[in-house]
């Protein structure tokens, strides 16, 4: 069963991380068109991702969310067929002054906007619920899919670390991003 919504936006909804979403979690784990992407060199079995879960989910300093295309957001929790989910964000060390995003959307829903969107309303509800100064990101120099979308919702490119991970078979790039809250407002 779906989480909770905790935002919703035109097409996305934003909801809690449960448990029963480990499946679905997984494929950023092994799915290479994700998990490169996300610098995971070596894929992670369910049991590995759920047992790493617990301390995830239950974290005070990080803020998790599954992301859907939902048939009626209003819904506190829809069945199972009546929600799509179409990716994650999350954001560590929320406690802190810049907290970390990363994010990731299946590849079937690649190039309709659905990130953006998705990425936007991560962003303002951290936010809004977080007295935080900044949100850092990352994305490397061969995602320009990623580094786009940052640079579109007013991220700045900060550093790049030159050939920093060896990532699918090359050593990569590192270009990381930040937002400062009075340029999200």
């Amino acid at each position: 069963m779906p989480g909770p919504v905790v935002t919703a936006g035109e097409r996305v909804v934003l909801r809690t991380v449960e448990r029963e979403d480990a499946a679905v979690l997984q494929r950023s784990k092994t799915d290479p068109r994700i998990r490169f992407s996300l610098g995971s060199v070596f894929p992670s079995s369910r049991a590995q991702l759920e047992s790493g879960m617990e301390e995830w989910l239950e974290s005070d300093s990080t803020v998790a969310y599954i992301a859907c295309v939902d048939d009626d957001p209003s819904a506190g929790h829809p069945d199972e067929d009546e929600t799509t989910v179409i990716g994650s964000v999350s954001a560590r060390h929320v406690d802190g002054d810049r907290p970390w995003l990363a994010y990731w959307l299946l590849p079937e829903f690649h190039g309709e906007g659905y990130g953006k969107e998705m990425v936007r309303l991560a962003v303002d509800d951290i936010f809004s619920s977080h007295p935080v100064h900044g949100i850092s990101a990352g994305a490397y120099g061969f995602n320009e899919a990623s580094r786009g979308l940052l640079e579109s919702l007013g991220f700045t490119q900060e550093a790049r670390q030159r050939q920093c991970r060896y990532i699918d078979g090359a050593y990569r790039d590192e270009i990381q991003y930040g937002l400062l809250r009075r340029e999200w407002e």
